[in-house]
């Protein structure tokens, strides 16, 4: 595929990223430019410098593989590495000259400022009569964190992250008011890192307490009855040099009590013996137990409960292994709720005694659809189901008995319910792919719901067409897929689609709104999300048909969504565009080396691109359960068929393709998208630019400053609507009359 290049008349430099040490890649590092005027110039990529590095896998078809890594060197953490940080500079350069000089960028920038300026609240939390929740008032880098004394009272700023930090990198990573709502416990995110900082605000005064927690990750922070202190979980610390890059081992389970140093905190739950288990702990509702969740990856968890009543009280077995998934709902005294995916596949409630845990009780049966949540709030078991790829709420009894079913305002996703089990009040939200969310107050004994919060809009959603198809693909599965468009565009056979795809870690892909893919709607561009196998849509068996050994089952579901798109009429390989971000980048890397004729531009954001080193880093590990092991010889021939970094077509043309990362990404780290669009620039793709945007003091996504998110998306869009053939000339829709 032969794609049109802008670029500036004096062209581009090559860069050296490395100074004198730099040997050229193998291979022509550059693309041909084909301007307006059909002359033609060349891309010049940096050059990047290669290593003699193989590494030897066992294979259980071949014995033996030797597999070369020229740019084993680009694992390097940016922070660390001098040679590292000046490639990364060079790179830049390259990609914001040829994205400066795209049509519509500027006025795509500001459009999206605008659409993005509606205020935001999050569902929010009570606490003996105070209610907690976050809030934007549009463009705010940072949401802050709201208090309001009463249902109707005045609220007021709490914390607000934009206050701490010039470039707004600074980040709100989740916020505990204590049972009596008189303090708050909160993390602090820097810089994009999964790295947390723990601190406690009294919410009276404001003050910041002196209480400051480090090295915490992957946890929740959970108080204790009496709002002492709390249960958290954290991390040795790391070598120096080492704290974004080594794996995560040794996770355990402290109380901290408020007022004293971390250095003091109480140990409460740790296996040195399997320093591979990771360990978070949740206070019950009743403030009496302690329900404590084991792992050893992103698949099924044990459960430990400890009576906090009982002093040297020992963890009572609830379920041990890890071959299934449970998830706590509630308690009554020492009679527990579970959801669990054990011997039901789309998941059921359960209830047991402490007496005797293995005996199990059906609350709520299985179903057809999965259960996704449920929640025990006014003596009632709300229970949340995903049906179609669209949320169902109903209302059960603590016996499992039918109640209600909650009214929805239409087609999409719910979220929230969360409560006391002495309240018959919670709090939900409710968004569809052309309606931002909308904040419910709900009773649980009358059934009503009223808006507590509801945004203002620049547009109006019913401009905005959303249908659902379904289509065949491997081994007979019918995969859903959301199409959605401005209501004035029709198929016509070369619309410009963007193709979004995930596909992993049991995760789901809902009917949600973001306002960036109602600006590529606005502009004339169709908008397709594909439900492919290796999500949660349709339980643990949609789960396992894309993991593992079935992995290649979810990049031949997006292959076929895209082959669906053309075959109802909407568009061509000429004007398809693919994304996907983490397992996602994964996807979009994939089925680009797989079937490079189908797509016209990919934007892989933050991408596993190197299926035989990702469980080499940080959280990398866990991973294993969806992935499989690179170690194991027989997964070992799964990933490296697939693997992005190792499959790269040589002499085909590749779709237009924008990688993008941040520099500062400790769980995918960058290293992943280096070495893949180094193997890219180096291989003959053809013609199509091939380049990498990558973002500084930034990491996987949470907590990405609204200004940074308005710029990168800037970029993406004007990369795919000038290679998917977008006329950003014209108004894409008619106005108004």
């Amino acid at each position: 595929m032969t794609r049109g290049i802008i670029l500036p008349l004096a062209g581009l430099l090559a860069l050296s990223a490395c100074g004198e040490q730099v040997a050229t890649s193998e291979g022509d590092a550059s693309a041909v430019i084909v301007g307006a005027a059909h002359t033609q110039e060349r891309l010049q990529y940096p050059t990047t410098r290669t290593v003699e590095q193989v590494d030897i896998y066992q294979s259980a078809a071949q014995g033996e593989v030797e597999v070369s890594d020229p740019y084993r060197w680009l694992e390097g953490d940016v922070r660390v590495s001098a040679e590292v940080e000046a490639w990364v500079t060079a790179q830049n350069a390259v990609t914001n000259r040829y994205l400066e000089n795209l049509p519509g960028r500027s006025m795509i920038a500001a459009r999206l400022r605008e659409l993005w300026d509606y205020e935001r609240v999050s569902v929010p939390s009570a606490r003996e009569g105070r209610y907690f929740y976050s809030y934007n008032d549009g463009l705010q880098d940072q949401s802050v964190y709201m208090v309001r004394d009463g249902l109707d009272g005045e609220a007021r700023v709490l914390i607000d992250p934009n206050s701490l930090s010039e470039d707004g990198t600074v980040a709100l990573a989740g916020t505990w008011a204590s049972p009596d709502g008189s303090h708050v416990a909160y993390m602090l995110q820097d810089g994009g890192s999964d790295w947390r900082t723990a601190r406690v605000i009294n919410v009276e005064t404001g003050e910041t307490l002196g209480d400051q927690l480090e090295w915490i990750k992957f946890s929740n922070l959970s108080w204790a009855k009496d709002g002492s202190g709390f249960f958290y979980s954290r991390y040795p610390q790391p070598a120096e040099g080492e704290e974004f890059t080594s794996l995560n081992m040794d996770q355990a389970i402290y109380f901290h009590a408020l007022g004293t140093d971390q250095s003091e905190d109480r140990l409460i739950m740790a296996d040195p013996d399997n320093p591979a288990v990771g360990w978070r702990g949740f206070v019950s509702d009743d403030g009496d137990y302690l329900v404590i969740y084991s792992s050893t990856g992103t698949d099924g968890n044990g459960i430990h409960i400890l009576d906090l009543t009982e002093e040297g009280a020992e963890p009572v077995a609830v379920f041990e292994g890890y071959a299934n998934n449970h998830v706590p709902v509630g308690n009554i005294g020492s009679t527990f709720l579970f959801l669990t995916d054990l011997d039901a596949p789309n998941q059921r409630i359960v209830s047991l005694d402490l007496a005797d845990p293995s005996a199990l009780t059906d609350i709520i049966a299985e179903g057809d659809y999965p259960i996704t949540s449920a929640s025990h709030v006014g003596g009632h078991l709300i229970v949340q189901s995903f049906e179609d790829v669209r949320s169902v709420v109903r209302i059960y009894t603590p016996q499992g008995e039918p109640v209600r079913e909650v009214e929805l305002p239409g087609l999409g996703q719910a979220g929230g319910f969360d409560g006391r089990p002495d309240a018959s009040e919670t709090f939900y939200s409710f968004t569809s792919f052309n309606q931002p969310p909308t904040v419910y107050r709900y009773d649980v004994e009358t059934g009503e719901s009223s808006v507590f919060a509801q945004p203002e809009l620049t547009f109006d959603p019913e401009d905005y067409a959303v249908s659902q198809v379904f289509y065949g693909s491997t081994g007979g599965a019918q995969v859903p897929m959301y199409i959605v468009h401005h209501r004035d565009v029709t198929p016509d056979g070369s619309r410009p689609t963007l193709l979004y795809g995930y596909g992993g870690f049991n995760i789901s892909m809902t009917p949600g709104f973001d306002v960036r893919r109602l600006q590529w709607m606005e502009m004339g561009g169709v908008f397709a999300l594909a439900n492919i196998r290796g999500g949660s849509e349709y339980g643990r068996d949609w789960h396992d048909g894309g993991r593992l050994a079935n992995k290649q089952n979810v990049f031949d579901d997006f292959i076929n969504a895209a082959e669906h798109l053309i075959e109802m009429g909407w568009t061509s390989p000429d004007n398809i565009a693919i994304e996907g971000r983490s397992n996602g980048g994964l996807l979009v890397g994939a089925v680009a080396n797989q079937r490079p004729d189908l797509f016209a531009a990919a934007l892989p954001g933050v991408g596993v691109m190197d299926m035989l080193r990702f469980n080499q880093f940080t959280a990398g590990r866990f991973w294993v359960d969806d992935y499989g092991s690179p170690q194991d010889p027989e997964m070992f021939d799964v990933l490296y068929a697939y693997s992005p970094l190792h499959t790269i077509p040589q002499g085909e043309g590749y779709p237009a393709t924008l990688v993008t990362t941040a520099d500062t990404d400790d769980r995918v780290v960058p290293g992943h998208s280096f070495k893949y669009i180094a193997a890219l620039q180096a291989a003959d793709t053809g013609n199509a630019p091939t380049l990498i945007r990558i973002e500084t003091r930034a990491g996987h996504g949470a907590g990405t400053p609204v200004s940074k998110l308005i710029e990168e998306t800037a970029d993406k869009w004007a990369f795919i609507a000038f290679h998917t053939g977008l006329d950003l000339a014209r108004p894409a829709m008619p106005a108004d009359e």
